[in-house]
């Protein structure tokens, strides 16, 4: 499959400054710019800044983010799911992973992980794709937000809808160990029925273990 990846880009005006979302962008751009100090929730974010690149130089890979100035300040990852993961044994070169979005706490409540969703699905490509998303309750910044999971359960499902995903259904263990953990999916305008129905043996493996 080939992965076409056009630029797109908005302004973002929030009472902390104005922001440009833009992506996806190259791994030499990235390079280029500050990785803001606060962009902690998976690694140290020196770490994450080098992932980032990482994804960037991969072929499906996307990276869109939020920039004030020459600083991200918040961005999104999209790529191939993680090979020791269940989405990955279907072996669908259309199926990709938001794998991470992540927002400093100054520009939060801002609407910038829906603006970096909404430049995400400017392009067009992303119809040729199945994207999936996996929502873990741990990742979440519960302590400073001071939501219960709930609450921010509901603010997660609130930004992707803004993306096109919507809740899907599954026997996934890792997401069924807690109730507020769940799959979200966008199903592009050109995916055919068999990458559907494989997307759906997906979802429910274990349904004939028993």
């Amino acid at each position: 499959m080939e992965h076409k990846k056009t630029y797109n880009a908005k302004q973002l005006k929030t009472p902390h400054g104005n922001l440009i979302i833009e992506g996806p962008i190259s791994s030499d751009k990235l390079a280029g710019y500050e990785f803001h100090e606060d962009l902690v929730a998976f690694r140290p974010p020196a770490q994450q800044h080098q992932a980032l690149i990482g994804i960037a130089k991969l072929e499906e890979g996307r990276i869109i983010i939020a920039r004030n100035r020459h600083t991200i300040v918040g961005y999104v990852t999209y790529l191939y799911p993680d090979p020791l993961e269940r989405w990955s044994e279907g072996k669908m070169d259309n199926l990709i992973e938001l794998g991470a979005i992540e927002v400093i706490p100054e520009f939060r409540g801002c609407s910038v992980g829906k603006n970096l969703l909404i430049v995400s699905m400017m392009d067009d490509a992303m119809e040729d794709y199945l994207i999936i998303t996996t929502e873990y309750y741990w990742h979440w910044d519960l302590k400073n937000t001071k939501l219960n999971v709930w609450e921010y359960r509901k603010i997660m499902e609130k930004m992707m809808n803004a993306g096109g995903l919507v809740w899907y259904a599954t026997d996934d263990p890792e997401i069924c160990s807690h109730p507020a953990n769940c799959l979200m999916a966008r199903i592009g305008k050109r995916i055919d029925l068999e990458t559907v129905q494989k997307f759906d043996r997906l979802r429910f493996m274990n349904r004939f273990m028993y």
